[in-house]
């Protein structure tokens, strides 16, 4: 039974480190806020400072498989190109060091061992937690209970594996793992595939580590399999993903294996040399250090070869690249990966919100075009567009919904309700747009024409509509307090103008200098172009309560 008892300890303190990590990383997430809003844009400027933005994001979420599968996601939606996922993906794997320094940390001084300060923390976040209530004290709250609960699962596991680090098991099993590089490697390997994290399998090895019956050689080799086996993650995550998104997963795979193999042929040459060494013990902090080396070295190697890597995934992933649909068409590129990382999500989401409102914005032209020209071209491409918009509203949907269900700061879930609004009114302007088609062909069937007055009216106000609407999709994408006072006005003037032009047509009529036909048709294009302007005036309407909410 006492065998049976460290068992449960160890099973016990491997899930609260697992669960104090993402409790941790969630509350670091949510304090990083508008931050890590802003790396998406960074993402896409170079290879370098996607390493510094993939080290960043990992560190912050504490896994680098989440990082990768994320990236992976960003791939498959058409974020991010090949090239630029190669700098994310060797920053992933110099942030996941972050979680080895914290693990060693009980090996710096007797106040920094975790049953020493853990139950503080978790005491102080606990206590934030309850009496707090501003959205950054909570925040605050998740780090600390996290960071103490993380302590002590380590604490835990350490205690567990202590009564055996004088057993002959474990002497015998390193020794035969440091003098068999194969054999360390594919163990590192088999141990983070099979429990989906290299930072827990890291954290296990540093505990045996802290009880002195890990050596030099086998940690370097366990190491070096515990980075190719975080790869196993984003392989499983990229098989039902597009070509493109499959070669970013074995981009991953290549970067670690060539490192490993790098690295593994080196390391064997010095402990055949120095065989002392390889034998030596080795404390967390030294797997800290050589986890650290490794994938800054890595990273200096490789990073010149990225273009090669792409290239080579290129020919290890069989099959065609998938044609990108016409622009006309384009449905809405969302992944479900990218939920990994709540605020990248939203940023996606709305990304996506403002790419829906810029079709629309096309629809609009297209409809227009039609009423002018009077080609059954432009009123066939204003339907196909409006099948497009409707299926894209489901999407947009369903996916805003799944954003909603994931851990969010209060500034994110306004942001989500909001853009299920946007995408509703935008939805809705298309619907008045397709109104507006459908006119256009009665006027083609009938041999309907404007009037030269009617005409003008038109083309002012449909100048207008077409302003009103980029105001607001501007002031979804860029959240400036000047084009939402721009959507205002222009929606002030719309209804003056629909006023003005529908006196002057009943005018018309009662000179009889235009039909009951031509008049119907004039009259419902102006309340369509009219409501157009009402539901731009909302989407720019929710940028502004965002505005006002936490500017204050």
């Amino acid at each position: 039974m006492e065998h049976v008892e460290m068992l449960f300890q160890f099973a016990g303190g491997l899930g609260m480190f697992l669960y104090g990590m993402n409790v941790m990383a969630d509350g670091l997430q949510k304090s990083a806020g508008g931050r890590m809003k802003n790396l998406l844009g960074v993402l896409t400027r170079n290879r370098f400072l996607g390493i510094l933005v993939g080290a960043a994001v990992t560190a912050l979420i504490q896994s680098s498989s989440a990082a990768t599968v994320m990236v992976v996601g960003f791939v498959n939606a058409g974020i991010l190109n090949l090239t630029q996922a190669v700098g994310v993906i060797m920053g992933a794997n110099i942030g996941t060091t972050v979680t080895a320094w914290i693990v060693s940390m009980s090996e710096w001084g007797s106040v920094l061992k975790p049953e020493f300060f853990a139950p503080l923390l978790i005491g102080i976040g606990a206590f934030l937690m309850l009496s707090g209530k501003k959205e950054k004290t909570g925040e605050w709250s998740e780090i600390l209970i996290g960071f103490g609960i993380l302590f002590i699962g380590l604490s835990f596991m350490s205690g567990a594996v202590t009564p055996y680090r004088d057993a002959p098991i474990f002497a015998e099993a390193f020794r035969i793992l440091g003098g068999n590089p194969v054999l360390g490697i594919l163990t590192g390997l088999a141990v983070t595939a099979l429990i989906q994290s290299s930072s827990a399998s890291v954290g296990i090895l540093q505990t045996l580590a802290q009880n002195g019956v890990v050596t030099w050689s086998s940690a370097v080799y366990i190491t070096l399999g515990q980075n190719i086996g975080t790869c196993v993650t984003a392989l499983l995550s990229s098989l039902g993903a597009q070509r493109t998104a499959k070669r970013a997963a074995v981009i991953h795979l290549l970067f670690n294996v060539m490192g490993a193999v790098v690295f593994g042929v080196f390391m064997f040459g010095v402990f055949s040399f120095h065989q002392a060494l390889g034998k030596t013990g080795i404390s967390s902090v030294g797997i800290s250090v050589f986890h650290t080396i490794f994938n800054i070295t890595n990273t200096l190697l490789l990073y010149p070869l990225a273009g090669w890597l792409v290239h080579l995934s290129d020919v290890l992933v069989k099959g065609a690249d998938v044609p990108e649909e016409k622009e006309t068409y384009a449905l809405p590129h969302l992944d479900e990966r990218i939920l990994e990382t709540p605020s990248f999500a939203v940023e996606s989401a709305v990304k996506e919100a403002v790419r829906m409102g810029e079709l629309s914005l096309r629809h609009a032209e297209m409809a227009f075009e039609a009423v002018r020209t009077g080609n059954r071209t432009r009123v066939d491409k204003a339907f196909q567009i409006e099948e497009t918009m409707n299926e894209y509203e489901r999407q947009m949907v369903e996916y805003l919904a799944k954003i909603s269900r994931i851990s969010l700061t209060d500034q994110q879930r306004q942001v989500v309700g909001n853009l299920i609004y946007t995408v509703n009114d935008v939805e809705r302007m298309s619907d008045h747009c397709d109104n507006i088609a459908e006119l256009a062909e009665e006027m083609i069937q009938k041999g309907l024409s404007f009037s030269m007055e009617a005409a003008r009216g038109f083309d002012e106000i449909a100048s207008l509509t077409l302003d009103v609407m980029k105001a607001a999709v501007l002031a979804r994408q860029t959240e400036r307090m000047a084009y939402v006072q721009q959507a205002v006005q222009l929606e002030d003037e719309i209804d003056e103008l629909e006023e003005e032009l529908r006196t002057e047509h009943m005018d018309r009529l009662s000179r009889n200098q235009c039909s009951a036909a031509k008049g119907v048709v004039f009259l419902d294009m102006l309340s369509n172009m009219e409501r157009i302007s009402d539901h731009a005036n909302n989407i720019a309407g929710y940028v502004a309560d965002e505005r006002e909410e936490w500017d204050d």
